[in-house]
């Protein structure tokens, strides 16, 4: 079983910066396709960036420009660097990883953006 474990959350004022980490289990990541996404009260998951199998990477036009998605494949973790944070940004982030038909996710990380 592959375990994904999100560390990096908390409260943070508007215009402030956070980095996420996501620490996966296992010897595939490097085969992975990582991603972040996020859910806030009373709306669905979304994906705010990842990456795809083929390396590249992919961001919601709400946070292009501001956040960063990166992967240390010698450290099977995956990183989201976020600036210039907005109180909309507020959510419970989440570490997804795929390969083939398996996903996995992990157990999120609350990020709230308020003063």
């Amino acid at each position: 079983q592959v375990e994904l474990v999100e560390s990096g959350g908390g409260l943070v004022q508007p215009g402030g910066s956070l980095r996420l980490s996501c620490a996966v289990s296992g010897s595939r990541f490097s085969m992975y396709a990582m991603g972040w996404y996020r859910q806030a009260p009373g709306k669905q998951r979304e994906l705010v960036a990842a990456f795809t199998s083929g390396g590249t990477t992919n961001y919601a036009d709400s946070v292009k420009g501001r956040f960063t998605i990166s992967r240390d494949n010698a450290k099977n973790t995956v990183y989201l660097q976020m600036n210039s944070l907005k109180p909309e940004d507020t959510a419970v982030y989440y570490c997804n990883a795929g390969w083939r038909t398996l996903v996995y996710w992990g157990q999120g990380t609350q990020v709230t953006v308020s003063s």
